[in-house]
């Protein structure tokens, strides 16, 4: 709004300094900004971002890492992998460790190998009194720390060095057992031969999901022992089946091997054992 020098100096009587600055704004041109390059505004300022970075869950029962009953998981490891070197079966492993998808495990993660509560796992418990009030320490009678470690159950007879089981083929053995070289016995043959359960057990896997070992079924026969039979042409059991001695599994073939054979192993608690001492002479 302009004002005239009549009208300025009416309104300066009446209201004093305050009209001044309208005024003094009569014909003065609108302010105009510089677009130069040295005139250009300062960019806005940069605001940090408040978003921490995602730290990584740590994987599930990490805490159990070491512990007696678990197994920390390495490259290559799958469950029917990781079964077979604990003398379990891959299914019983899923479910202590609520896995959805046996498919899905992750180098590191932490399984539980042992059924929950198992002797192996309580061995590495270690009690310790509750302290409490009374006289001094000077007056106390000197009290045991640490609870004496309780012995593991006597294993029942079935889980003795003398269980007997019977030749899953009839064919020579053309690859004696070598704990380092090879876990069990080759039994040689022709594609087709009959391989049997070599005692009563549940059919713990039936497969090709073990690289090395071609079409595999595992049978558990107790808490203790396993036994595997590999490179097979064809599978006749299904998981969760139960088998007699004797019974017909599986048929004898030369999957992922070189040649036809049946690859025999004997696992007691997970470890590989010469299958020969478990075996009648022939």
């Amino acid at each position: 709004m302009n004002f005239s020098n009549r009208t300025c100096k009416v309104l300066l009587s009446l209201f004093g300094a305050a009209v001044l600055a309208a005024c003094s704004t009569t014909n003065r041109p609108a302010p105009v900004e510089d677009r130069t390059a040295m005139g250009k505004a300062s960019p806005p300022p940069v605001i940090a971002s408040t978003t921490q970075p995602e730290v990584a869950k740590p994987l599930a029962a990490a805490e159990n890492a070491g512990k007696p009953g678990y197994y920390t998981v390495q490259r290559g490891d799958n469950l029917t992998r990781i079964g077979l070197d604990h003398g379990q079966g891959w299914r019983d492993l899923a479910r202590w460790n609520n896995i959805a998808n046996p498919d899905v495990i992750e180098v590191g993660q932490v399984v539980r190998v042992t059924p929950p509560g198992s002797a192996v796992e309580n061995a590495g418990v270690v009690v310790r009194p509750v302290a409490q009030s009374g006289p001094s320490v000077a007056q106390q009678t000197p009290v045991q720390t640490t609870a004496p470690a309780k012995p593991l159950p006597a294993a029942s007879p079935i889980a003795s060095e003398d269980m007997a089981f019977a030749w899953p083929a009839n064919g020579n053995v053309i690859a004696g057992f070598d704990e380092a070289k090879n876990k069990g016995l080759d039994i040689g043959g022709k594609a087709g031969d009959a391989v049997m359960a070599a005692a009563d057990g549940q059919v713990v896997y039936a497969g090709a999901g073990l690289r090395g070992y071609g079409n595999l079924v595992i049978l558990k026969h107790n808490n203790t022992y396993l036994t595997a039979y590999a490179h097979n042409q064809k599978l006749l059991v299904k998981e969760d089946q139960k088998v007699h001695k004797g019974d017909k599994i599986a048929e004898m073939g030369n999957s992922d091997a070189d040649r036809v054979k049946l690859h025999f192993e004997v696992r007691r608690q997970g470890k590989p054992v010469d299958p020969a001492k478990f075996l009648a002479t022939r």
